[in-house]
């Protein structure tokens, strides 16, 4: 009886010692989950406050007489394709970053061409409108950057986390998934040419 009591005890103990374990590594990963769904909110922010910015750049470019309008054409259209192109939070797969990355990307490469056409319109480098926004969207560029570092960073807690022994057993029964990172455009381990033409 009195062995059958001690056994009885060391089972609830342990059995309450597991169960204190998965509420904590429950919890815990509920916490680093919404932390990086926080972070990506943040990023899309960023690339938002990009997409107003470049509204703006592109009406007072608009203004200017003769500009390349189909220069213009390829801002407004990638503007578009990337604004289009969203991500729920709750659903961060890495296909679905892929895309949000290519939207993202053909607008940044959209604006780089506008930005060197703009080199050519004097008219347009002194506008003090024009030189407001480009200043606001090199800031904005820094901040997408640290966004996305600050993004995966949190993706990275929670990932170790979630998939580090012996919590890896419980994220599945909880469902827990791996989350994908902002991954660097193709390409982008590559040195750039630089060519300097004096004149």
């Amino acid at each position: 009886m009195k062995k059958g009591i001690i056994i009885l005890i060391v089972l609830v103990v342990v059995a309450f010692g597991i169960y204190q374990w998965a509420v904590g590594f429950n919890n815990t990963a509920v916490e680093y989950e919404a932390a990086a769904k926080t972070a990506w909110s943040n990023v899309e922010s960023s690339y938002q406050r990009r997409n107003d910015l470049i509204g703006n750049l592109v009406k007072t470019v608009q203004g200017a007489a003769d500009f390349e309008r189909g220069t213009l054409t390829d801002v407004i259209e990638a503007r578009a394709k990337a604004t289009a192109t969203t991500i729920d939070a709750n659903n961060l797969t890495p296909e679905k970053m892929a895309a949000f990355q290519e939207a993202q990307s053909g607008l940044t490469g959209a604006l780089g061409k506008l930005m060197v056409v703009v080199e050519r319109y004097p008219e347009l480098k002194a506008n003090q409108n024009f030189l407001e926004l480009q200043s606001q969207l090199e800031g904005t560029e820094n901040r997408i950057n640290v966004a996305r570092d600050r993004f995966n960073e949190a993706v990275n807690t929670y990932d170790v986390h979630t998939t580090k022994f012996p919590g890896k057993l419980l994220a599945g029964l909880f469902g827990f998934k791996e989350m994908a990172r902002y991954q660097a455009d193709p390409g982008a381990e590559k040195a750039p040419d630089v060519n300097f033409e004096f004149k």
